[in-house]
């Protein structure tokens, strides 16, 4: 059986960021990433996705985005950043090794892949994010609905959906992005249980990121007052206000249920929907710790204290939602945690 030092599971932008970070400490990982390339999930989101912070506030530790950094990259500019900053990493990323568990021992960590190989480590960084999770609410009819249901995740582009009546469920940035450019090409309806909060995207000539760099709510503690329910704001330019201002989408309560093809609103009507796309979020996506005692909750979150594992010290999250920041899930804030993580594990490998 291998044994390494430090194991990183996830070869995205948090595994990336770990793997930098323990390097920095003198640990040198392995990083297991399940797909064919070291990008993490970014291939797979919708085509139009951009970033919603400029390049220069979308990097990671020890590499610049490049190009203007008052731009705001694209989907597929960020693949290639992740690609470039992958090649540069001091660490061994192994491509198409998908973890299926994580367990302790005597020596640290056994860990188990789903080609059957075995490897042990003395630290682990879980760092799979939470896009292979995406969360379904439990909405009224929906397991019944007769019409097309799918997540975010799932969805590409507006040109399949042309000509059907789609609802889009959620209030967030998503939500709004990919409702607003479906209802270019049909009738599209937002349905959320508040109205959708904005917040605007530049201030005094200035970026929001700016601000919230120099003002530090960008980083913890103080970034956590601006955890409020229902969620975050949808950062806007002024275009997504004005779309649902003219009902390009149109912005309805949630229907109260679906009745075979059909919705039923909260004003009483009824109409037949084609697709129903669900913007609702994810949920961490950490099945192989599921048999190492009290590392998940029994709804499979983390059990942590800003990234540490409260029941294995050897063991630390990296780019969990609001991990300890509202950037810690980000480009611009993952380095931070992964830092604060790998400087942790670090003291744990030097006292074993």
């Amino acid at each position: 059986m291998e044994h390494l030092e430090a194991v990183v599971i996830g070869g995205g932008q948090s595994g990336l960021a770990a793997a930098h970070a323990l390097a920095e400490q003198g640990v040198i990982p392995l990083v297991l990433e399940a797909s064919d390339r070291a990008v993490g999930s970014w291939p797979r989101y919708y085509d139009s996705l951009t970033l919603f912070s400029p390049a220069r506030f979308s990097s990671l530790p020890g590499l610049a985005f490049g190009g203007n950094p008052d731009r705001y990259p694209h989907r597929d500019e960020v693949v290639a950043y992740l690609d470039r900053y992958a090649a540069r990493l001091d660490a061994d990323i192994r491509t198409g090794r998908r973890v299926s568990r994580v367990t302790a021992g005597a020596g640290g960590y056994g860990i188990e892949l789903e080609s059957g190989e075995h490897l042990s480590a003395g630290a682990v960084v879980a760092a799979s994010g939470s896009f292979g999770r995406p969360h379904r609410p439990a909405l009224p009819g929906l397991e019944t609905f007769t019409g097309q249901v799918l997540h975010v995740a799932d969805y590409r582009a507006p040109a399949q959906f042309a000509g059907q009546r789609v609802v889009v469920v959620g209030a967030g940035n998503s939500a709004v992005q990919v409702a607003s450019e479906l209802a270019q090409v049909t009738r599209t309806t937002l349905a959320t249980r508040a109205p959708v909060k904005f917040a605007r995207q530049r201030l005094l000539g200035r970026d929001l990121h700016f601000w919230l760099t120099r003002t530090g709510l960008d980083a913890a503690p103080l970034g956590r007052l601006l955890r409020t329910p229902p969620g975050q704001p949808v950062l806007d330019d002024g275009r997504y206000r004005a779309a649902l201002s003219a009902a390009l989408p149109e912005r309805r309560p949630m229907f109260t249920d679906l009745e075979g093809s059909k919705a039923r609103w909260a004003d009483g009507s009824v109409e037949a929907v084609d697709s129903i796309i669900l913007a609702t979020g994810y949920r961490p996506d950490l099945p192989y710790l599921t048999d190492l005692d009290g590392a998940l909750d029994p709804s499979g979150r983390p059990r942590h204290r800003d990234g540490a594992c409260l029941a294995h010290p050897g063991l630390a999250f990296v780019g969990l939602e609001w991990q300890r920041s509202l950037s810690s899930n980000s480009l611009r804030g993952v380095g931070r945690d992964a830092a604060r993580a790998a400087r942790r594990l670090a003291r744990h490998l030097s006292r074993r």
